[in-house]
């Protein structure tokens, strides 16, 4: 299902943003994503807050906390939060079945963690990353720093037997050494260029001996808000209980 919110944006991202937090009711626990457009949904957010919503933040990431913290808003880990109310953050990538490719920032092992302890997880975007297939981003996959080559090996097999077009592997890296996420792993960019069974693909690789969590998000995603230029954004839903709530006489008048 689609409909249309005007936002009075003219950046997808705001628009995105600003559409997504239709979902947000005081008092809620909400997961939020890292990378440039949640920063965006933080600011809007805080904007809120300081009207009188009062929420808490779950941040996937040390940055996305700090900028939270910074904008003051509340946050706190998964543990002190339990059950989240929503999740709200970006993708690499979507398809038409609302499947995503994330974890272009490293951060998907969390992301993951914390979009499947949601009730609801929202994805802000823009038509940029729809495809038809996933698999032009590069799949990350994230791995245990000891053993890593023996991984990849396997991961190279692996990846050479499924419908994938594609079966390059490569070790993310910082400048001169490898990229270490948060949680002290290494990433494998697994650049497959076209995903024929996500489903099958992200079952296999988490049997891999190494592998910490994959950058496929199968069966997650509730809605996918696709921000657009003139500033109104699409909603995509799976079920009519995710449509896009009412929106408030005057909710935006500080969003523009």
């Amino acid at each position: 299902m689609a409909r249309n919110s005007e936002t009075g944006a003219t950046d997808p991202r705001r628009a995105a943003a600003a559409t997504a937090l239709r979902y947000v009711e005081s008092g809620m626990r909400i997961g939020v994503g890292a990378g440039s457009i949640s920063a965006v949904l933080i600011d809007l957010l805080a904007a809120r807050a300081r009207r009188g919503l009062d929420v808490f933040c779950v941040p996937t990431s040390r940055h996305t906390r700090d900028l939270a913290e910074k904008r003051g808003l509340r946050t706190g880990g998964l543990d002190e939060a339990g059950w989240l109310d929503i999740t709200i953050d970006s993708a690499d990538e979507f398809d038409v079945e609302m499947n995503l490719i994330k974890g272009g920032g490293g951060g998907l092992l969390r992301e993951k963690i914390v979009a499947s302890a949601s009730d609801r997880m929202v994805v802000i975007t823009d038509q940029s990353r729809h495809v038809d297939r996933l698999g032009a981003f590069p799949l990350p996959v994230e791995v245990a720093p000891f053993g890593w080559e023996v991984t990849r090996s396997i991961l190279q097999d692996l990846a050479s037997d499924e419908e994938v077009a594609g079966d390059q592997i490569s070790l993310r890296m910082n400048r001169d050494d490898p990229f270490v996420t948060e949680d002290g792993h290494y990433i494998l960019d697994l650049h497959l260029r076209r995903i024929v069974d996500p489903v099958k693909l992200t079952m296999m690789l988490n049997r891999v001996p190494g592998v910490v969590e994959n950058g496929l998000f199968v069966g997650i995603a509730d809605v996918i808000v696709v921000g657009k230029r003139d500033g109104t954004a699409d909603v995509l839903s799976k079920s009519p209980e995710d449509d896009l709530p009412p929106e408030d006489d005057g909710l935006f008048d500080d969003l523009s």
